[in-house]
C-alpha cells in the first residue's frame, strides 16, 4: 500500500469519464452557509401559495439516449418541492434547461421526455408548453387550475437565457406571481431563469432540494464529523487546484483515483507508461504533496493498477504494482489490493465526500475499482452510520448502476455548483433569494 503524507479534496463538475478533461475554477469568499438567512417555501404562509402561479426553476438536465432518459435522478429529486406546492394549492410551472443547444430550438434538446417522466412520477399530466416565453405560454398558465403542473420548453433555446438579458427575463417572469429556485445544479450560474427572474418575482425562495444540497455539502465541509475523508476521481489535477487550496485543511484522509493518479505517480518519480498525465502539473502535484505533508494530512494512492495495452473495452489487461507500469501500457482502473487498502483506510471515517470513478467503469474490464469503492461507502453508511455524499455525474451513475445509490446519505444533483460551493464561491442563484425576516 502506498500512503503519502498529503491531502487533496475536490468535487468535480462533469458527466465524463474519470480519464477525460474536466473544468477549472477560481475561488471567491462566501458565507459559511448561504442558505441559512434565505427564505424557503416552508417560510411562506398558505395564502401566499394558494392559487398563486409559481415558477419553479428545477434542474431536469438529464442524460438522454435519443429520447430515452438514462438516469432520472434529477427529475426524481425535484418531486418533493412540486408536491408540496401542489398540496398548498399553487399552480406550478417548471422551467429548466437541457443540454447545450447552439442556435435556437433543437428537437433532441426538447424537454418532452422530462415532462413525460415527471407525469409518471406525479401520477398526473404535466403539460409541456411549446415555448418558455410568449402569449401561448401565458394562455396555458392562465388557464391552469390549482394543483396543475406545467413544464416550459428548454430555456436555453434562447441565447438570452445564459446572458441573463433583461428583456428576456421580463418575458420569462411575466405570467407568474412568485419564484422558487430548486435547481442546485445551476445555482452557480447567474442566468435568466436562476437569478434574473428574482428581480421581477417576489418572493423568491428556495425549494427543498436546494436546501438539502447546501445542508449536506456545506454542512459536511463546515461541520462534518471526523475523521473526514474525500475520494477524488477525475482526469486532471488542473481542475482540482482551487478546491484543493480551499479545502486542504478540512479532511483527515484523501483517496485519489482515476486518470489524475498518474500525474501524482509521476510526481513521485515513477514510470506511468502511456497513462494520462498532465506534464504541466507534475510540479503542482509535488507542491500539493508538500503542502499537505506540512499540514499533517494523509493521501492514499492505489498500490496496484489494472493496465491495458490500449484504450478499448477489449484491450489486453494485467494487474501490476503502481511502481511497475511498463512502457506502452496505460492504467485504467485500481487493482484489488488498492480496493482492499481503501476499505481499511475508510473504516473509521464519519464523513466521506466522493466525486469521480476510480477507473473507466463504462468498460466492464475496468469497473471493479469504482464499484468496489461504492460498496465500501454503502457499507460504512449502513453499518457504521457514516455520512456519505456522492457528487458528480459519473459518481452518481456508478452508484445507480451498482444498485446501492439508495444506501448513501446523499446523492448530489449538482456538478459545477457542488465544486464551486466547496471552493467557497458565492452561488448567484442562492444569493438572489429573499432574506428571512
Amino acid at each position: 500500500m502506498k500512503v503519502f503524507s498529503a491531502a487533496l479534496l475536490a468535487l468535480a463538475a462533469t458527466n465524463v469519464s474519470a480519464f477525460a478533461p474536466a473544468r477549472t475554477f477560481g475561488v471567491r469568499s462566501a458565507p459559511a452557509s448561504e442558505l441559512e438567512a434565505k427564505k424557503s417555501i416552508e417560510d411562506l404562509a398558505d395564502d401566499e401559495l394558494k392559487g398563486k402561479k409559481v415558477l419553479v426553476r428545477c434542474d431536469v438536465n438529464v442524460p438522454l439516449d435519443g429520447k430515452t432518459i438514462t438516469d432520472d435522478t434529477r427529475i426524481r429529486s425535484s418531486i418533493p418541492t412540486i408536491e408540496y406546492l401542489k398540496g398548498k394549492g399553487a399552480i406550478v410551472t417548471v422551467c429548466s434547461h437541457l443540454g447545450r443547444p447552439k442556435d435556437g430550438p433543437e428537437d433532441k434538446f426538447s424537454l418532452g421526455p422530462c415532462a413525460e417522466r415527471m407525469s409518471e412520477l406525479l401520477d398526473q399530466t404535466v403539460t409541456l408548453a411549446p415555448d418558455c416565453i410568449g402569449e401561448e405560454v401565458a394562455k396555458i398558465v392562465d388557464g391552469a387550475k390549482e394543483g396543475d403542473v406545467i413544464m416550459l420548453e428548454n430555456t436555453r433555446f434562447y441565447k438570452e437565457e445564459t446572458k441573463n438579458e433583461a428583456g428576456f427575463v421580463e418575458k420569462l417572469a411575466a405570467p407568474f406571481d412568485l419564484f422558487v429556485n430548486d435547481a442546485f445544479g445551476t445555482a452557480h450560474r447567474a442566468h435568466a431563469s436562476t437569478e434574473g427572474v428574482t428581480k421581477f418575482l417576489s418572493p423568491a425562495v428556495s425549494g427543498f432540494l436546494l436546501a438539502k444540497e447546501l445542508e449536506y455539502l456545506d454542512g459536511a465541509v463546515s461541520n462534518g464529523k471526523t475523521p473526514m475523508a474525500a475520494i477524488v476521481g477525475g482526469s486532471k489535477v488542473s481542475s482540482k487546484i482551487t478546491v484543493l487550496d480551499a479545502l486542504l485543511d478540512k479532511c483527515d484522509k484523501i483517496i485519489i483515483g482515476g486518470g489524475m493518479v498518474f500525474t501524482f505517480l509521476k510526481a513521485q518519480g515513477l514510470n506511468v507508461g502511456t497513462s494520462l498525465v498532465e506534464d504541466d502539473f507534475v510540479e503542482t502535484a509535488k507542491e500539493v504533496l508538500a503542502k499537505a505533508e506540512k499540514l499533517g494530512k494523509t493521501i492514499l494512492l492505489p498500490s496496484d493498477i489494472v493496465i491495458a495495452n490500449e484504450f478499448s473495452p477489449d484491450a489486453e489487461t494485467k494487474i501490476v504494482a503502481a511502481d511497475s507500469i511498463p512502457d506502452g501500457w496505460m492504467g485504467l482502473d485500481n487493482g484489488p489490493d488498492a480496493t482492499a487498502a481503501q476499505k481499511e483506510f475508510l473504516s473509521d471515517c464519519k464523513t466521506v465526500i466522493m466525486n469521480g470513478p476510480m477507473g473507466v467503469f463504462e468498460f466492464e474490464k475496468f469497473n471493479k475499482g469504482t464499484f468496489g469503492i461504492v460498496d465500501i461507502l454503502a457499507d460504512i453508511t449502513q453499518k457504521n452510520g457514516a455520512i456519505t455524499i456522492i457528487g458528480g455525474g459519473d459518481s452518481v451513475a456508478a452508484c445507480e448502476q451498482s444498485g446501492r445509490a439508495g444506501e448513501m446519505s446523499h446523492i448530489s444533483t449538482g456538478g459545477g455548483a457542488s465544486l464551486e460551493l466547496l471552493e467557497g464561491k458565492v452561488l448567484p442563484g442562492v444569493a438572489a433569494l429573499a432574506e428571512k425576516e
